[in-house]
């Protein structure tokens, strides 16, 4: 179904029951998805006879697609995502997964009264504070290559992975758990996103060809500018989110995450996930599935779904 969140034009996928008495449940993709990344967990709630919904998030798929990089701050990512609950019946359970996380952490703060429960996928909450994720990241990726650095001037990065008809499928391999040492590598600030990312060959088992034609064709007829204005707006959200530094996230919340993900050692010396819950009021619990990288919810449908569901049915 297609949902109007004043002119931007939101792409929703739903499974299952229309009415089954139940908190429905959304999923928001991240970088760069597609609501298709949940077709696993669409298939494994909906046969259990519940109603669950999966969005394109805007600049992706048959989304709207607006121009501007103020259109992708967390504000208006999050409005989004109430305008699909309130479709859906107005209070939902939600899973986000790499940015998608961030988007149903920031509606839960944003829009409580739509957020019944949210569980996180990769990437776990962080309250605001009075510092810029891009300037801590600065000093910590000094002298190096940080992909998000690299996403920041318009056209460049759109350039490079139009250009390469494999760009998907080595960005899927390099960030998941079938990667040797998952992520972009160890390379100088000049570096470009795929410079030395390797092209994995058989495609990986758990991304089959038909899944990965889904994804190229989305992204040939869409483009990449959209979904890279996401990172170029963090500044933008630093600012907007004044009135949230340091509130937590009320609703029940859990973490899930593969145990290879890169996202995990974006501090270096650190682990991200070791305090996953610290900004959560009514943390459940942390899966870290082992073996599994960034994209925990392909890689690991079995494990993914099996925490998702446990989480749900104890709320």
């Amino acid at each position: 179904m297609m949902v109007n969140n004043g002119e931007i034009n939101l792409r929703v996928v739903v499974a299952g029951p229309d009415d089954d008495g139940q908190m429905p449940i959304l999923c928001v993709h991240g970088w760069p998805e597609l609501s298709h990344s949940w077709r696993h967990q669409l298939a494994h709630f909906a046969a259990r006879g519940r109603r669950i919904a999966a969005m394109d998030v805007r600049g992706y798929g048959a989304s709207a697609k607006p121009h501007a990089i103020s259109d992708y701050t967390l504000s208006a990512l999050a409005s989004d995502v109430a305008a699909v609950i309130e479709a859906l019946g107005g209070r939902a359970i939600l899973f986000g997964h790499d940015w998608g996380a961030p988007i149903v952490w920031n509606t839960a703060l944003r829009h409580p009264d739509r957020v019944a429960a949210v569980a996180g996928l990769s990437v776990p909450f962080t309250p605001w504070g009075e510092t810029r994720f891009l300037d801590v990241m600065r000093v910590m990726h000094a002298g190096k290559f940080f992909y998000q650095f690299y996403f920041q001037a318009e056209g460049v990065a759109e350039a490079e992975l139009a250009a390469d008809p494999d760009a998907l499928l080595k960005i899927y391999h390099a960030l998941s758990g079938d990667a040797p040492y998952p992520g972009f590598g160890r390379k100088g600030p000049e570096a470009t996103l795929l410079d030395g990312v390797a092209l994995p060959d058989p495609t990986p088992a758990w991304l089959p060809e038909a899944d990965l034609a889904i994804y190229r064709a989305a992204f040939a007829a869409g483009g990449w500018r959209g979904p890279l204005n996401r990172y170029r707006a963090q500044d933008l959200d630093f600012e907007e989110a004044v009135p949230l530094r340091g509130q937590h996230i009320t609703q029940p919340a859990a973490f899930i995450a593969g145990s290879r993900d890169p996202v995990r050692f974006f501090a270096p010396g650190m682990d991200l996930y070791a305090m996953a819950g610290a900004g959560c009021d009514d943390f459940r619990g942390t899966t870290l599935i082992e073996g599994a990288g960034h994209w925990v919810q392909q890689e690991a449908p079995d494990a993914t779904n099996a925490a998702l569901s446990a989480f749900v049915e104890a709320l």
